[in-house]
C-alpha cells in the first residue's frame, strides 16, 4: 500500500491574510488553515499594520483593492517598515493594471480565478520553504556597510 504525502504544512507558519471581503477571508483561511497554517485576519491595510506590531508573520497575504489602502500601498508601508518576509498580492486585476513584482514589491502576484486557490497554495509553501538567511550575516554586512560608509 502506497503511503500519500501530506499536504500539511510542515512548519506551522503564522501568516497575516488582508483582504476588506469577509467571504475572501473565510474561504483563503479555511484552505490554509486545513494545510496546518495559522492565520490571522485583517480586513483593512490600517489593521494590518497594528497587528504586524504585535505579531512575528512570516508571510503577509493581501488583497489589492481595498478601501483607504490599496495592496500595493500596504507593502510599500511594510517594507519601509523594514518587514522582510514573503508578500503575497491578490487581484482580479493584474494583467489589466500591469501589475508586477517589480511595480508592487510583492514577492508573489496570483490572479483571482477558478485556480487561485491552486496557485496561491503553491506560493505559499514555495516562499515558506525558502532558505532564510542567518540573523548574524545580515548583521555582520550591515556592520561591515557602517566601518566602511564611516571610516
Amino acid at each position: 500500500m502506497r503511503s500519500v504525502p501530506s499536504q500539511r504544512a510542515l512548519h506551522p507558519a503564522l501568516v497575516l491574510l488582508v483582504d476588506d471581503n469577509s467571504h475572501g477571508i473565510v474561504a483563503r483561511r479555511n484552505v490554509l488553515e486545513e494545510l496546518g497554517y495559522h492565520v490571522i485576519s485583517a480586513t483593512s491595510g490600517a489593521e494590518a499594520l497594528k497587528l504586524i506590531e504585535e505579531h512575528h508573520f512570516e508571510l503577509v497575504i493581501t488583497d489589492y483593492r481595498m478601501p483607504a489602502m490599496d495592496g500595493v500601498a500596504l507593502i510599500a508601508e511594510l517594507r519601509r517598515r523594514g518587514f522582510k518576509n514573503p508578500i503575497i498580492l491578490l487581484s482580479g486585476l493584474l494583467t489589466h493594471l500591469g501589475l508586477t513584482k517589480k511595480t508592487t514589491g510583492a514577492d508573489l502576484l496570483v490572479q483571482k480565478s477558478a485556480n487561485e486557490m491552486e496557485h496561491l497554495v503553491r506560493g505559499v509553501k514555495r516562499l515558506l520553504a525558502a532558505p532564510k538567511k542567518p540573523a548574524g550575516v545580515q548583521g555582520t554586512t550591515q556592520r561591515k556597510r557602517r566601518r566602511t560608509a564611516e571610516g
